[in-house]
């Protein structure tokens, strides 16, 4: 202890009632690891402000959707989720990408993305992309669901997932950076970048 502390020290020690400098530290009520209602509440806020907003894929309710969000950030895979609800696995992964979660496996598609991307944007129908693209209208239809889950989040920069991720106390950084780059990729593609200085 440098003497400047030891100052400090010996005041409180006149000024206070206590006998030791240190108090032993408890953790208290409301932590944030045990508050799996408020989580849930959390959710379920952004998950009715998403329904507000968006026109979902499925039926689900909210409680299912929350349910939905959870085994996400839980790491379950989209086949537990759905035991766990009685529904289908292909409900599950339309709900999630509902919700603008989006796996990584959801992008390995047999084509570019950023194909399907533009041929949707320049207004092609599902089988005029598939022609296009030499792959069956159900792939495509499928890849438009992750396309447009993807389109949707970046117009609000990823909001919802991020609140989300606020909710349930949950550090991703899995699919930001690659989103991230995903997003540059696409937005400087056909752009000469030689520069010379």
């Amino acid at each position: 202890m440098d003497e400047k502390t030891e100052e400090l020290r010996d005041i409180f020690m006149e000024v206070s009632e206590e006998g030791t400098v240190t108090e032993r530290q408890e953790a208290g009520r409301g932590s944030l690891a045990g508050d799996e209602a408020g989580e849930t509440e959390r959710v379920a806020a952004v998950v009715a402000e998403m329904r507000d907003r968006y026109e979902f894929a499925t039926d689900l309710d909210d409680d299912a959707l929350v349910r939905v969000v959870r085994g996400y950030y839980g790491g379950e895979t989209d086949t537990a989720v759905a035991d766990d609800l009685g529904v289908s696995r292909d409900t599950v992964i339309r709900a999630r990408l509902d919700l603008h979660l989006v796996r990584e496996r959801d992008l390995d598609a047999p084509f570019e993305l950023a194909a399907l991307r533009r041929l949707l944007g320049d207004g092609a129908t599902v089988a005029e992309a598939a022609d296009e693209l030499g792959v069956s209208e159900s792939t495509v239809r499928k890849y438009r669901r992750v396309v447009t889950a993807r389109n949707e989040a970046r117009r609000v920069s990823e909001r919802f997932r991020s609140e989300f991720e606020d909710a349930l106390g949950v550090i991703s950084e899995d699919f930001t950076t690659e989103a991230t780059e995903d997003g540059l990729e696409d937005a400087t593609d056909g752009m000469e970048t030689n520069v010379s200085f």
